[in-house]
């Protein structure tokens, strides 16, 4: 094996046997994943529908309307 891959594998053990001896941290750890996950999917799917999707059809109309956003003047 390798420097890297020794580096690697020592690094992975490392947090490997951290984690396992967890106690309070794992709880942690789920709260913090759970916020994650509300956070990234089920405030994205109420909060932030897919406008290009709805209303564009083809790939070149989507591009062009963000072309027009981001040139145009205010």
């Amino acid at each position: 094996m390798n420097t890297a891959g020794r580096a690697l594998r020592n690094v992975f053990c490392f947090y490997y046997e951290g984690f396992k001896s967890m106690t309070l941290g794992k709880k942690l750890w789920i709260i913090i994943l759970l916020k994650l996950f509300i956070m990234f999917f089920v405030l994205r799917l109420f909060f932030f529908p897919d406008f290009l999707n709805s209303k564009f059809e083809t790939d070149q109309q989507k591009s062009e309307y963000v072309l027009d956003q981001l040139t145009q003047k205010k």
